[in-house]
């Protein structure tokens, strides 16, 4: 069902809304090239009628969420006063939180579905099929890389994707050669993450170092809005070109602008950082009219957030491993039906949601 229609039943039944607070903990320090992260914060609108009650995860990253996490909580305390005053929930303007946005979105799809967490029906959410995903290689000193390395090709993953641009780049090269010591091409692809920790006048020369082993793609090597950098990078690149910290904030208007100008091999969408699923969807379509391949990431969200994605996705017809495995990272993320096995994404409809610790205390 459209948001749209979705919202007007909003204004047409009197929907109660609330939001609460979930500290997650990572299992261990989640490095990028922005800092180490030990635990976030994501919030959860929690939408009822009718006995029913619909969720969604509105999930930021530090540093890299352009929603202002000072004004957060009152932009979701007047979200949840214009839904129980029985406004339209487009009255509130929400152009600069995206993820409450995309939080928005995914509760009003679960009350629409009585709260079964079902929010696209497709093979996936049916428990039938899963979605190929690839294994994510944090960033850490040398020893625990090759752990990780180790471990993501022991449960058989066979396309792993790597953070890179923080450690020192010849010990970065080091591990990465390891890799193709061992694998080739054939048995291992390597994605690389750069998270903008290049600089326009080293990266070049990087990139063609890292050329020599084979790598599918690298995530935005250099720092967002240096356009023409970028496009003169995409240009010159032995390694095809990602975009993905590239599309955070950006406006409406300026999309196509975007990948006319820069021309990327690929781009990654993460709803929760684009505004949800209709903003995802015009990124695709704009991606696809110019040639640009793309997949999905989840962005550090908890399960209701990643159930949602996965199951959007799901709905995609992609063939190329979604970066969709973050579920595993917290020590206290929420029960739910999601497993991971062979790779692969799986949605479980015989195991049970526990969604007690969202409905905590909300406000």
């Amino acid at each position: 069902m459209k948001l749209c229609v979705l919202c007007a039943l909003v204004v047409k039944k009197m929907i109660k809304a609330k939001h609460t607070t979930l500290n997650l903990q990572f299992k261990f320090p989640a490095g990028t090239s922005r800092g180490v992260l030990l635990h976030k914060p994501s919030s959860f609108l929690i939408l009822e009628k009718d006995g029913f009650t619909g969720i969604g995860e509105c999930s930021t990253i530090p540093d890299l969420s352009i929603d202002p996490m000072d004004l957060y909580p009152a932009k979701l305390d007047e979200l949840c006063r214009a839904i129980n005053n029985g406004h339209d929930p487009d009255s509130v303007d929400l152009s600069a939180y995206p993820s409450i946005a995309f939080g928005l979105e995914t509760a009003l799809l679960d009350l629409d579905a009585k709260g079964s967490k079902i929010l696209f029906n497709s093979t996936f959410s049916e428990g039938k099929a899963g979605i190929p995903i690839n294994g994510l290689v944090w960033m850490g000193d040398k020893a625990f890389m090759q752990k990780q390395i180790g471990e993501k090709i022991a449960a058989g993953y066979r396309c792993i994707k790597l953070k890179v641009g923080a450690l020192d780049f010849d010990t970065e090269l080091e591990i990465i050669s390891g890799i193709r010591q061992q694998f080739s091409p054939e048995d291992i692809e390597l994605r690389l993450d750069a998270n903008g920790g290049f600089t326009p006048a080293d990266a070049l020369e990087k990139l063609k170092k890292l050329a020599a082993f084979h790598i599918h793609s690298i995530e935005q090597p250099i720092k967002q809005k240096q356009y023409e950098a970028m496009a003169e990078l995409c240009q010159q690149s032995p390694i095809p070109i990602v975009l993905d910290e590239e599309l955070i904030g950006v406006k409406p208007a300026d999309k196509e602008f975007i990948l006319e100008k820069i021309k990327p091999a690929y781009i990654i969408l993460k709803p929760s950082l684009l505004g949800g699923f209709r903003q995802s969807d015009e990124w695709i379509s704009l991606a696809e009219k110019h040639r640009a391949g793309w997949w999905i990431t989840s962005a550090l969200e908890a399960n209701i957030g990643l159930n949602a994605i996965a199951q959007w996705t799901s709905t995609l017809g992609s063939a190329l491993p979604q970066g969709l495995g973050t579920g595993q990272l917290y020590h206290n993320n929420i029960p739910s039906p999601l497993a991971i096995e062979n790779a692969k994404l799986f949605y479980k409809p015989e195991l049970d949601w526990d969604v007690s610790s969202c409905l905590k205390q909300g406000v």
